[in-house]
């Protein structure tokens, strides 16, 4: 059979590599790819871009792809689904209008008040005057957010009000165009983030690996907000205990208040939690695909064929299929860009990716192939990967490959995966 993967990142190309790994796959198209989606076994690059639905739409119906998935947020909130749908073509993703959980922090806030889904308090705005107002009455911290898409640097945890103001101001000036036209502002929440992230037919919910991504952009996690620095499975602040409280409490009742809305839920459907100290999970933020860092270390870990898990949410049977997950544990490192993430500089040559150890993979991301070389083409540049059996072993094997690879200006987290070390330390001292 052969596949259409759609966009051009490291999640993009992690679902390429597994996909590829198929049995039953004999050719999988990137839409538009990168340098490492290329090199891989049974996979091409084609020069489309995400958002440009119409061509995908050509493309897929020429060379009678057999499956479709999607992977950035920009083309499901466009209602690429909606169109491949209406033309028989099998994809696995979020109709536009239940996208609208990722594309609209104000929907996504409304809805799970609605639904009374535990989540922090919440007002919107549209004007500055009354938001900052708002956070003059509650103080800081508080947390500031846009209302559409800004790439996963729209949210800012604001530690004093002159801060939030700023951000409101900015937002609601125009820092991100309409994505900025509102604004949520909500109380900041303390505790553990999570990621939870579950795949959804309609109706039957297949939980994924936990994981835990590392937000801030310094480590010590100190610096502003990115789209993610690190990631790592499973997360071992989501106990079995506090699984089954996010699927009762927070996933079921999503899946079903979404149906209830008339908005069925398909697709992958990505829970950002907080968990406080007494082990209750709120929603941070729901994203409408799987995420990223976080693809990259769940898809090492899984051993199960991921075709046949994306056609049975594509044919409403999840309930009859079971996910095998590695034991070991998965970490992965972002290499970033100069200047990330903010003004990002581009167009440096990535020197050693031939250097790195054979226990861990690379996975690009904003990458582009110049001549013989591969250079720096984005923020987020590579998300450096590796299994261990313990989390130390992980981090260990990790880095080993991040150091052997080299750009002007590169940088990274040395911190990826703290708290599960800080974890596995403790359990290790308690049984001496």
């Amino acid at each position: 059979m052969k596949v259409l993967v759609i966009g051009s990142g490291g999640r993009e190309h992690a679902l390429a590599w597994k996909l590829a790994q198929s049995p039953r796959v004999s050719r999988v198209f990137v839409a538009p790819g990168n340098p490492g989606t290329a090199a891989e076994a049974k996979c091409e690059n084609i020069s489309i871009g995400a958002t440009d639905i119409a061509e995908l739409l050509a493309f897929a119906g020429r060379e009678k792809i057999d499956l479709t998935v999607v992977g950035p947020e920009a083309p499901l909130v466009l209602g690429i689904v909606d169109s491949f749908r209406d033309a028989g073509l099998p994809i696995f993703g979020p109709s536009r209008q239940a996208a609208q959980l990722e594309g609209s922090k104000a929907f996504s806030k409304d809805f799970l008040a609605r639904h009374r889904i535990p989540t922090a308090a919440y007002r919107v705005f549209t004007e500055a005057a009354p938001a900052i107002d708002y956070v003059r009455e509650h103080g800081a911290p508080i947390v500031v957010k846009a209302d559409g898409l800004a790439a996963g640097k729209g949210v800012i945890v604001a530690q004093t009000v002159a801060e939030a103001e700023a951000a409101i101001s900015d937002m609601l000036g125009g820092q991100f165009g309409e994505a900025g036209a509102r604004v949520v502002v909500e109380a900041f929440l303390s505790g553990e983030e999570a990621s939870f992230i579950v795949m959804v037919d309609g109706g039957n919910i297949l939980p994924m690996a936990t994981s835990q991504d590392h937000k801030a952009r310094d480590s010590g996690d100190t610096g502003p907000n990115t789209g993610g620095m690190g990631a790592y499975s499973p997360a071992p602040v989501v106990t079995p205990q506090i699984a089954e409280v996010v699927m009762e409490t927070i996933i079921e009742p999503t899946v079903k208040g979404m149906a209830l809305d008339g908005i069925p839920y398909t697709g992958f459907l990505y829970a950002g939690l907080m968990i406080d100290d007494e082990g209750w999970p709120s929603v941070l933020e729901f994203n409408c695909r799987f995420g990223d860092p976080e693809t990259q270390p769940i898809m090492l870990r899984l051993d199960s064929d991921l075709v046949d898990l994306l056609e049975a949410g594509i044919e409403g049977s999840l309930d009859k299929v079971q996910c095998k997950w590695n034991q070991q544990t998965a970490i992965g490192v972002v290499m970033a860009a100069h200047g990330y993430p903010a003004d990002v500089r581009t167009g440096d040559v990535i020197r050693g990716l031939d250097a790195v150890p054979g226990n861990v993979k690379v996975f690009q991301a904003g990458t582009r192939a110049e001549g013989q070389d591969v250079v720096t083409a984005g923020g987020r540049v590579l998300c450096v990967t590796a299994l261990g059996d313990t989390v130390r072993a992980a981090q260990a094997a990790a880095y080993a490959g991040v150091k052997a690879i080299d750009f002007d200006g590169g940088f990274y987290r040395d911190d990826i995966g703290w708290r599960a070390v800080r974890r596995e330390m403790q359990v290790a001292n308690r049984n001496k």
